[in-house]
């Protein structure tokens, strides 16, 4: 069977967020945030959509790179005619003490060789493809009004081109610049050349402030590059996928909009950049967390939240006719009502650096001092409370493993915190939180199988329940932590290396795809427990689910190796580093560099 990938890279600036497919089709953007209405929405609606495009009658080749160590995007098209280049590039950089990250896509058109006769096509649609564009021909630029809102789109190409959607031959160099609300004053080719090398140079400048070595070095930069987009710097928050409605399989209805920020998964995102040396998105979202408790009030927390702090995401279905006729498209996300006591600790212990690294100022605040002891009074209140857990079951509510995996996780964080504050009341009350969690914990041991299962009693075996080895909980070096691995191995390895987050009926039937993170989640185990050869070679396998640009979808199908689910998604670039870096801190073999 033909594999299939997402032949799409991503340009962002932290404020948005576009995926331009090999042929330079802006397939998907919207604005003015990550969870706006679709404003390019081809990648749903081929037909209603919306696109940003550059058409030629004929291609013979197309190659798609980014520049290196940057999230600015070239692609390259050979046609009958000649050969060109688009380069993509979403401004950010450093300006008056600032960053300046724009509502601006920059396309920069050059003729490599040859006279390549192309056209612009740019058909805006609002609120996911219902509403379309009114167009407006000005002396030097098209302006769109989408319902009430303005893009303006400024070009040195004749704009009747533009307007009409004419091909002309390129015979220098053009430039596309997308603006929303308000249009660009500047002169246009100096604005636009100045722009994408002043953002070539910032990004190619933070990842040199980035502690990666050189193990895998390639593939952690490109996953790296690709987990800083999914920050809305503006608030903090970390979003799970720029994408909604991509389906984790054909024709199951699992077609999610993760376009939010999960409290577990930015955890993930910032254990992974802190290794990374990157603490800024740990303050951030630090100070995001701090206005979620505030709004909150003391009670407990949706498990995913809007990037502006939204506790409330309806989900609703729009009238699009999903990625490859796959529906339905969901917008807002349910998740949002249900029960995951997951999150209390994993927040604990992804601000746990903030307090105990000498590199942080050595005093919190008074607010984050409240917000932890908020935290442990809602673990208290919730430990023995059934859940959704991780995995978001909408019909399904029992005491899983993994939630009180968390729970231990987050009080013994607490423990060290409250000695750093020198709270001995807030140490007191970790202590006894840990132990509680400890027993829920040994309740899911079965005895006769060797492993720690999905929830006490339970017959059904559960990926997440690695991270009993990753996090220390099972002595990795114990024949106790042999035989859980084993367990999970025999149960839920599929062909390929890939791991199932379990394999029984869920809501929606039995899962037909490997959620990718889970198999990152392996080869951490392995490298854990000093199996770094076979923690290698699964590496290795791995890696090849990317795509072309070295971009990781959400789910992989173990019979074709295919890309599905929401794409890129930031939980898989979040495994894949810290599987290299636990792998890295295990070995330092010159061959392997």
């Amino acid at each position: 069977m033909t594999r299939h990938t997402y032949d799409m890279g991503v340009v962002g600036n932290c404020a948005y967020l576009a995926h331009i497919d090999t042929s330079a089709r802006v397939r998907w953007l919207c604005l003015p945030r990550f969870d706006s209405p679709s404003v390019f929405g081809h990648l749903l609606d081929p037909q209603r959509g919306g696109e940003l495009g550059v058409s030629c009658a004929e291609t013979f080749a197309r190659t798609q790179q980014y520049v290196l160590n940057t999230n600015v995007l070239q692609t390259t098209i050979q046609t009958p005619d000649g050969a060109f280049r688009v380069t993509d590039c979403a401004p950010r950089f450093e300006q008056h003490g600032r960053i300046y990250r724009p509502l601006m896509l920059i396309r920069k058109l050059e003729r490599l060789s040859g006279a390549p006769c192309i056209g612009i096509v740019c058909r805006p649609r609002g609120e996911y493809g219902e509403v379309a564009a009114s167009v407006f021909q000005q002396s030097n630029h098209v302006r769109y009004d989408v319902g009430d809102h303005t893009l303006h789109l400024t070009t040195n190409v004749p704009v009747s081109y533009v307007v009409d959607e004419r091909c002309f031959v390129l015979s220098e160099t053009a430039y596309v610049i997308l603006t929303w609300g308000v249009r660009l004053e500047a002169r246009l080719a100096p604005t636009a050349e100045e722009f994408i090398d002043r953002t070539i140079e910032y990004w190619q400048s933070w990842i040199q402030g980035c502690a990666i070595g050189r193990f895998y070095q390639r593939d952690v930069i490109r996953s790296a590059l690709a987990l800083k987009l999914h920050q809305y710097e503006d608030t903090g928050a970390i979003i799970a996928a720029a994408t909604a409605g991509l389906p984790e399989a054909p024709a199951t209805g699992r077609t999610w909009d993760y376009r939010y920020c999960w409290l577990r998964d930015a955890h993930f995102c910032l254990n992974a950049l802190g290794r990374l040396g990157q603490f800024e998105e740990m303050r951030r979202f630090a100070k995001f967390i701090e206005n979620i408790a505030r709004a909150t009030g003391g009670r407990r927390y949706p498990p995913v939240v809007g990037i502006d702090g939204a506790l409330e995401l309806p989900e609703r279905t729009v009238a699009m006719t999903g990625y490859d006729g796959q529906g339905p498209v969901r917008v807002g996300n349910a998740a949002y009502e249900q029960v995951q006591n997951d999150i209390y600790g994993q927040v604990i212990y992804a601000l746990l650096q903030l307090y105990i690294d000498e590199r942080f100022p050595s005093v919190p605040t008074e607010t984050s001092r409240s917000l932890i002891a908020t935290l442990l009074r809602i673990m208290d209140k919730t430990l023995d409370e059934p859940d959704a857990s991780l995995w978001e079951f909408r019909g399904i509510q029992t005491r899983h493993c993994y939630t009180a995996l968390c729970h231990w996780v987050g009080a013994k964080s607490a423990v060290k915190i409250a000695r750093a504050l020198g709270d001995d009341p807030m140490r007191r009350e970790a202590v006894r939180l840990t132990a509680r969690a400890e027993r829920l914990i040994e309740a899911c041991y079965d005895g006769q199988r060797g492993a720690y299962m999905q929830q006490p009693g339970s017959p059904f075996h559960d990926a997440s329940t690695l991270q009993l080895i990753t996090l220390n909980y099972i002595d990795p070096m114990s024949e106790r932590a042999a035989r859980h691995l084993a367990a999970i191995e025999r149960e839920l390895m599929d062909r390929g290396g890939l791991l199932h987050r379990y394999t029984h009926r869920d809501d929606f039937g039995i899962p037909a795809t490997a959620f990718l993170v889970c198999s990152f989640w392996h080869v951490e185990a392995l490298a854990t427990m000093g199996r770094i050869e076979d923690a290698l070679k699964e590496l290795d396998v791995l890696r090849g689910y990317s795509n072309h640009l070295g971009l990781f979808s959400e789910d992989v199908d173990p019979s074709t190796g295919s890309q599905w689910g929401n794409f890129p998604q930031a939980y898989s670039h979040v495994g894949l580093i810290n599987a290299v870096l636990r792998i890295s801190s295990k070995v330092e073999y010159p061959e392997f560099y």
